[in-house]
């Protein structure tokens, strides 16, 4: 069943025109009026729906039955993440979002080759959110991981001291720091059960953090966490790190 991320209220009983960029993905599939087809709006569940009418740039739809669906990780994690460059970034929000994470902040640091600010910025950050929708599309996902807009570590960190947590957190980071442990260690220390707990986990991007960002980290009460003696590049440890913590 062909599945579209639709944002815009949804109810059973309607008839609607779907978003451009859904009518495009319908028309490209040669989808006829007939065919069945699920639409998702990011607030929780799926619909059924069924298309009504194909013209040259539009396509209507009427919503049918709604079905309460969800497939989210039992553990919420945040991911912040210094980008990669070229189109890895793209990549990892992508994967990211298929392995269930909640939330992703990309941050620039001190050995980041990507730098976005302004107009920029938010081109990139409208572009990864088209890739997360693509990607919930395909895993079955029927919310969308919320993505931030790029900012610097430090200032990301400095907001972070001085704002109340919505919830218990787990702060960690990945490093090379002696002090590491294994996220082995860390996940026997916190319940599964624990639906109210968020992980913020911490990476950084090609070459790592510097020395100073993982001390800032780890002074804020960020745990320094190791995935073994392998060296990975930036965007494999996130999501390796992320698989453990959201497959379980």
């Amino acid at each position: 069943m062909a599945r579209f991320h639709c944002p815009m209220p949804l109810a059973s009983g309607t008839t609607l025109d779907l978003p451009p960029t859904a009518a495009r993905h319908v028309q490209v599939l040669r989808m006829q009026p007939g065919h069945a087809l699920t639409l998702f709006n990011g607030e929780g569940g799926e619909f059924a729906a069924e298309v009504e009418h194909m013209g040259r740039s539009d396509v209507r739809v009427r919503v049918g039955e709604h079905h309460a669906t969800e497939c989210e990780a039992t553990r919420r994690v945040h991911l912040v993440v210094g980008m990669p460059a070229n189109e890895r970034m793209d990549w990892l929000v992508e994967k990211a979002t298929e392995l269930g994470v909640t939330r992703i902040t990309p941050v620039m640091t001190e050995r980041s080759v990507v730098r976005l600010t302004g107009e920029r910025a938010d081109k990139k950050l409208a572009h990864w959110q088209a890739v997360a929708a693509s990607a919930c599309e395909q895993c079955g996902r029927n919310r969308l991981p919320l993505i931030d807009a790029p900012e610097r570590l430090d200032a990301w960190l400095a907001r972070l001291a001085k704002t109340p947590p919505q919830g218990p957190q787990v702060h960690a980071v990945l490093s090379l720091h002696p002090s590491s442990q294994p996220l082995g260690a860390l996940l026997a220390q916190h319940s599964v059960a624990d639906e109210s707990l968020t992980w913020v986990l911490l990476n950084g991007p090609e070459g790592g953090l510097s020395d100073a960002e993982d001390a800032a980290a780890r002074a804020q009460g960020f745990v320094a966490l190791s995935l073994g003696g392998r060296v990975l590049r930036a965007e494999t440890a996130a999501l390796g790190a992320l698989a453990r913590l959201t497959l379980a």
